[in-house]
């Protein structure tokens, strides 16, 4: 699956999703952009997952229209230690998640 970290997650936690192609948004050459250009671009580029910690983006945008569908990882913190305490779940919900969708991942 083809995943792509939010400006907003911390790079290093795409080494612990090495079942997926995980791309952060500045190896993507996605970064700076608003969230509206965020996922237009990403769909455009093929990635099947946004994975943020930005908790108010489903509510700002319209993803059922789209193809891609976004995680928002809920830790206690933004922290790298803190969300590789989601990762177990991540990858639950990876295995389930959808085209359009919002899942909320927390502990």
């Amino acid at each position: 699956m083809r995943l792509l970290l939010d400006e907003c997650v911390d790079e290093d936690l795409r080494h612990s999703l090495t079942d997926h192609d995980c791309q952060t948004a500045r190896y993507a050459q996605l970064a700076g952009l608003d969230d509206n250009q965020l996922l237009t671009a990403a769909e455009a580029k093929g990635f099947e997952v946004l994975i943020t910690v930005d908790q108010h983006l489903p509510f700002q945008q319209n993803l059922e229209a789209g193809n891609l569908a976004i995680v928002v990882l809920c830790g206690r913190f933004a922290r790298l230690s803190d969300l590789e305490r989601l990762v177990p779940s991540l990858q639950s919900a990876l295995a389930e998640i959808r085209p359009g969708r919002v899942v909320r991942v927390t502990q």
